[in-house]
């Protein structure tokens, strides 16, 4: 007799064309604090060095440093660090997880910009008792600045990359690439041993205009954009 109850499950699971599926293990709020605590750890301590430098220069100009500072670390530190290392800040890379949006390509600086900003909502009204109860509330531990924005975050684990992704060294792209570009890159690595090499290579000339490159080195470069889409690095 089938159980009526749904089992909980961190699985997060996204069928791309073609029929093949992506699964991801969803980071839940425990992770994710102790991520936020590092990195409010790491905010901290450089808000305390500034003050220092800020008493050194003395007047005006010490008090507008460190108020510069306290605005951009306070704002952008997290979107900063999202944008040049594939999701994770300091503290998300010390626990494994990483920002990613929801159809799993790499977080896109609009996504970072929404769910960082809506922080301050989730902050509220003390200790983010908000940014809890939402998502303790999500399915998929999404606050309000991920549903906002459609982002999630997941456990990166590099062996639940196939093998054959890390083949090739990855390589980040040289241009910025929509999510449905990055949909594809991601495919194709995937999929890559699916096909023939004169098949990867009819494939690999349809964004020759876009990498600027030819023959097998193209081949070469998507496969290692690929995998780094997927978390090698």
């Amino acid at each position: 007799m089938t159980s009526r109850h749904t089992l909980i499950d961190t699985n997060y699971t996204l069928e791309i064309p073609e029929g093949v599926d992506l699964t991801v293990d969803l980071a839940g709020p425990v992770v994710r604090t102790l991520a936020f605590a590092l990195d409010y750890l790491i905010r901290s301590a450089i808000f305390i060095v500034m003050m220092i430098v800020s008493l050194v220069l003395g007047g005006n100009v010490g008090w507008a440093v460190w108020l510069l500072v306290f605005f951009l670390l306070s704002w952008f530190y997290p979107i900063f660090f999202e944008m040049i290392r594939n999701g994770q800040t300091p503290g998300k890379k010390a626990m494994g997880i990483a920002v990613v949006n929801d159809d799993l390509t790499s977080v896109s600086f609009s996504s970072s910009l929404v769910r960082n900003l809506l922080r301050a909502a989730d902050a509220m009204p003390l200790l983010y008792t908000f940014g809890f109860l939402v998502m303790g509330g999500s399915k998929h531990f999404q606050r309000l600045g991920d549903i906002a924005a459609g982002t999630l975050v997941v456990h990166v684990d590099k062996e639940t990359i196939d093998q054959s992704t890390l083949s090739v060294e990855p390589v980040p792209p040289p241009v910025e690439l929509t999510e449905q570009e990055q949909r594809a890159f991601v495919e194709f690595a995937l999929r890559q041993d699916q096909f023939s090499e004169a098949r990867q290579q009819e494939l690999a000339d349809i964004v020759e205009p876009l990498l600027n490159q030819q023959g097998p080195n193209l081949v070469k470069q998507i496969r290692g954009i690929g995998a780094w889409l997927l978390g090698a690095r």
